[in-house]
C-alpha cells in the first residue's frame, strides 16, 4: 500500500515529446525521402510506431488544386489508402478517413474550421494534426504530409499509418503519489490516459467491480451477443503496457476523506493523493410482485446481455420501459423471440426526451415488425410458476403470457458509498462538481453518468446528463485537473439510438423546450428536428438526415444561437448540408 506523500520532480511531468527524422529509401514512385515522427518511450506499441525497415512512405498526385476551394474537403487516395484532405484558410490537410471511433466516414461529416465532426456519433479531430478532440472514441487520426507544386496536390502516407495512439509516459518507482479511479467506465479510462498522456509517472489504480476492462456499454442493448473482446474499448495488455492498475471484480464501499484512504469490499484499505469517482449509474429495478423470479433482467453488465439473449432466443418477452434501453432492447429481440411486448407509463416512447411526434414513429416502426405496445400503463405483478416467469398482470387488466421480463425503467446514481463524506450531492443524489470536475473536496474528482455539473450552452445550468461521449470529455477534464492544466468542460452533449438498423441522433439539452420545428418528412422517416426554447434552438434530432446534426453540435461548440428564424427560412445553406 503506497502511503508516501506527494513529492513534486521534473520526471512527474515531463516537458512535451521530441522528435526524429526517419530516413526513407528511394522507390520508383515518387517517395517522401524523411518524415516527423515522435521518438518511441520505453515499452511503446512498436505495431503502432512507423518502422523505417517495414513501413514505407508513399507519395502521389491526389488532384489538382483547383479541385477543392476554401471550406471543402475530399476523399482521395494514395496506393489504394484512402485519406480526407481539406482545404481550410488556404492551405491543404490531409489525415485518416475513417473515425476512429465505429470507423465511420469522415467525408460524410460536418466541416467548420479546422475540424471535422464524425456524422454518426459526434467525434471530432483536428484536420491539420488528426487530433482527437471531442468524443467518443479513443485514438487520433494519422496526420500525412500535403505538399503543393505546379497546381498539383500531392499526400505522403506511411503504408503501416492507421490509428495514432497519442504517445504516454509510465510509472518511475521513486514517484511517491497515487491516484485511484474509481469505476470501469469511459470516464476513469480517458482520465487515466489523459494522465499518461500528460507524463504523469506516479501509480494510477482503476478498480471496477466489473469482470472486463472497460468495454463498450452502448453496444450491450445494440448487439446483445456479441463477444466479449470485441467490447473492450482496450486490450488488457495496453493496461500493463502503460502501467494502469486494474482490480476488477472489486468495490469501493466507503471513503475517508480525511486520511485519503478508500475501503475495499474486502475490507483492504489503500490510500490516494488524488481520487476520481466515475462510479455511473445502475438500473433502476421494478418494485412490484414477482419481480425477484427467475427470467426477470435488468441490462447492466456483459453477462446480463448474454443472458438476456439466450434466455429470450424463440420465447413470449415483455419488455418494461420505452426508454433508450427498453426500446433498443425490444427492436434487438423483435427477430429472435417468439413474440415482443413492450408496457410503457406514456403515449409514445421517448416522450419526455424526444417528443410525442418522433415516439409515434419510432413505435409505428417496431409495430410494423410485430411489436406489441401497451401504453399508458404499467406492470402490477409478475406471475410465475415453479419460480419462473409465466404472465405479467398490467394495472389496466390485461393480462400477457411471458417467459421472460426486461426491465428499462431509468437509472439510479451509484454514490451511496460516499455516505459520511463532506462531498456534495444534489437532491437525486449526483456528485456537484464544478467546470474542471473538482468536487467539494481538495483532490476529489468526479466525472460522467453520477454527476451534475455546469453545461456551457446552458448558461452553466447545473444539469445530470448520461451520455457515453460526455463520460469521455469529463474524464479528460480531470485528468487535466489533476496535472494542474485546469481545462474547463465545454462539451455539446450528443448521443445516439439504434433501432431496426435506423439511427436517430441527438445534440443539446433539450430540457424545458416548449416547441419542436420540423424539417423533411416524418412519414418518409426523414426529418430533422430543432427544439426551440422560446426563440433559440437548444436541441436537434435527426433521421437520415446527415450531417445535419454533428453540424448544428460544431456550431453550438463555437458558440453560434441559432434562431427560429433561420430554422423557419426555407434557405438551409447555412446548415452546409451536401
Amino acid at each position: 500500500m503506497n502511503k508516501g506523500a506527494h513529492t513534486p520532480s521534473k520526471n512527474l511531468w515531463p516537458s512535451p515529446p521530441t522528435y526524429q527524422l526517419i530516413q526513407t529509401p528511394k522507390h520508383a514512385r515518387r517517395r517522401n525521402r524523411w518524415q516527423l515522427s515522435p521518438l518511441p518511450s520505453a515499452g511503446a506499441d512498436l505495431d503502432k510506431m512507423t518502422n523505417s525497415e517495414e513501413a514505407m512512405d508513399i507519395t502521389e498526385v491526389v488532384c489538382l488544386e483547383s479541385d477543392l476551394q476554401d471550406g471543402q474537403m475530399k476523399e482521395v487516395e494514395v496506393d489504394k489508402h484512402k485519406i480526407l484532405l481539406v482545404r481550410s484558410q488556404g492551405q491543404f490537410s490531409a489525415v485518416g478517413s475513417k473515425c476512429s471511433h465505429y470507423g465511420a466516414p469522415l467525408i460524410k461529416g460536418s466541416l467548420l474550421g479546422d475540424k471535422v465532426r464524425c456524422p454518426f456519433h459526434g467525434a471530432c479531430f483536428n484536420v491539420k494534426t488528426g487530433d482527437i478532440e471531442e468524443y467518443p472514441g479513443l485514438d487520433c487520426l494519422p496526420a500525412y504530409k500535403v505538399k503543393t507544386e505546379d497546381g498539383k496536390v500531392y499526400v505522403t502516407v506511411n503504408t503501416k499509418a492507421t490509428k495514432r495512439v497519442r504517445e504516454m509516459s509510465h510509472r518511475a518507482p521513486e514517484v511517491c503519489h497515487t491516484v485511484i479511479l474509481i469505476g470501469g467506465g469511459p470516464a476513469s479510462l480517458v482520465c487515466a490516459e489523459t494522465l499518461r498522456q500528460n507524463g504523469y509517472s506516479g501509480r494510477i489504480i482503476m478498480v471496477t467491480k466489473d469482470d472486463l476492462p472497460p468495454f463498450d456499454k452502448p453496444k450491450l442493448s445494440k448487439a446483445m451477443n456479441v463477444e466479449s473482446d470485441r467490447l473492450l474499448l482496450r486490450p488488457k495488455e495496453f493496461f500493463q503496457q502503460y502501467d494502469i492498475e486494474l482490480w476488477m471484480k472489486r468495490e469501493v464501499i466507503s471513503v475517508n476523506t480525511g486520511a485519503k484512504t478508500v475501503t475495499m469490499d474486502d475490507n483492504t484499505e489503500q490510500r490516494y493523493d488524488q481520487l476520481l469517482i466515475a462510479t455511473g449509474c445502475r438500473a433502476r429495478a421494478m418494485a412490484c410482485p414477482g419481480a425477484d423470479l427467475e427470467n426477470v433482467k435488468l441490462l447492466e453488465t456483459y453477462r446480463d446481455a448474454q443472458d438476456i439473449h439466450n434466455m429470450c432466443a424463440g420465447k413470449k418477452v415483455v419488455v418494461v420501459g420505452t426508454s433508450f434501453v427498453g426500446m433498443e432492447v425490444a427492436s434487438y429481440l423483435s427477430d429472435k423471440a417468439a413474440s415482443v411486448s413492450v408496457i410503457g407509463r406514456s403515449e409514445y416512447p421517448f416522450q419526455l426526451s424526444l417528443g410525442s411526434e418522433i415516439g409515434k414513429m419510432t413505435m409505428e416502426m417496431l409495430k410494423e415488425i410485430g411489436v406489441k405496445f401497451y401504453m399508458n400503463d404499467n406492470v402490477a405483478e409478475i406471475r410465475g410458476k415453479n419460480g419462473k416467469v409465466k404472465e405479467v398482470l398490467l394495472q389496466k387488466g390485461e393480462l400477457l403470457e411471458a417467459d421472460a421480463v426486461v426491465f428499462g425503467i431509468g437509472v439510479l446514481p451509484n454514490s451511496e458509498f460516499l455516505k459520511g463524506t463532506k462531498i456534495q450531492k444534489d437532491k437525486r443524489n449526483n456528485i456537484i462538481v464544478d467546470k474542471h470536475m473538482r468536487t467539494s473536496v481538495p483532490d476529489v474528482f468526479s466525472a460522467g453518468d453520477v454527476v451534475s455539473f455546469p453545461l456551457g450552452i446552458r448558461g452553466n445550468e447545473q444539469v445530470n446528463i448520461g451520455h457515453w461521449q460526455l463520460a469521455h470529455a469529463h474524464g479528460r477534464i480531470a485528468g487535466l485537473s489533476m496535472v494542474n492544466k485546469p481545462t474547463e468542460v465545454s462539451s455539446v452533449p450528443f448521443f445516439w439510438t439504434v433501432l431496426l438498423g435506423k439511427s436517430i441522433r441527438y445534440t443539446g439539452y433539450g430540457n424545458g423546450y416548449t416547441d419542436i420545428l420540423f424539417k423533411g418528412k416524418m412519414e418518409e422517416r426523414k426529418f430533422l428536428a430543432f427544439y426551440m426554447k422560446a426563440d433559440v434552438m437548444v436541441a436537434a434530432a435527426s433521421l437520415n438526415f446527415d450531417p445535419a446534426v454533428a453540424s448544428l453540435a460544431e456550431m453550438m461548440a463555437t458558440g453560434k444561437v441559432i434562431t427560429r428564424a433561420q430554422i423557419e427560412s426555407d434557405d438551409l445553406s447555412w446548415l452546409k448540408l451536401p
